[in-house]
């Protein structure tokens, strides 16, 4: 149970395992990525197509670009290039009514709650910004981008760096005491409370997640509030 004796203004939120079964991120989205990555990367005419293989290209020289994604992709490696592709690909996926987010019960009223209470809603996950849109804009309950004031992706950093979270402070101007964040890694609160954020870990029982020693716990997001 996060510390509620003064309330946090603020809740960033990770995605996977704390807004959105681990389910549909590995078992939905990553194999849709992967089948339609070698199509997608034919739309050279694409801006963000031009930006990834270039990224690819510098990180990988000689490697053909494909290749370098299947080997990111077995790996689960943050990395932006991959991180941008996918979102492309399911930005499609969406949009053709072959994707919806499946978001887990508690999320939807718990964040209009909060909402409603006056609280700022932020995401932070490793997927890109446009990715996250996607999912909440593409919810089974409609559309919920609408709730959060700001996203953020890996142009801050990696999630389990303190600085990632001193960078989110110092582009949102939040206090860190003011910001409670939510994740279901305990590496991750780690960073952020290095950085001098409160956090509260998500430990659903339905995604199997071993609950750390060292920080708050939560089974759900009313439990976190």
């Amino acid at each position: 149970m996060a510390d509620t004796r003064i309330p946090p203004r603020v809740v960033l939120l990770d995605i996977e395992g704390t807004t959105l079964p681990v389910a549909f991120v590995h078992k939905v989205l990553f194999p849709y990525a992967r089948k339609h990555l070698p199509a997608l990367l034919e739309q050279r005419e694409n801006p963000v197509v031009q930006e990834a293989l270039a990224q690819i290209a510098q990180a990988a020289p000689g490697v053909p670009p494909l290749e370098q994604l299947e080997r990111w992709m077995a790996e689960d490696a943050k990395v932006a290039p991959l991180k941008s592709l996918q979102g492309l690909c399911w930005q499609q996926g969406y949009e053709k009514g072959e994707l919806e987010a499946q978001l887990y019960p508690d999320v939807e009223p718990t964040l209009k709650a909060w909402k409603a209470a006056g609280l700022t809603l932020a995401v932070y996950s490793s997927g890109s910004e446009a990715a996250q849109k996607l999912i909440y804009g593409y919810t089974e309950q409609g559309n919920l981008t609408s709730l959060f004031s700001a996203f953020f992706d890996l142009r801050v950093g990696g999630k389990k760096s303190a600085q990632s979270y001193r960078h989110i402070l110092e582009q949102s101007g939040w206090q860190g005491q003011d910001v409670l964040f939510l994740s279901d890694v305990v590496a991750e609160l780690d960073a952020a409370a290095q950085a001098g954020l409160r956090v509260c870990q998500i430990a659903r029982p339905e995604d199997g997640t071993v609950a750390g020693t060292t920080h708050p716990v939560a089974q759900s997001l009313p439990q976190a509030g």
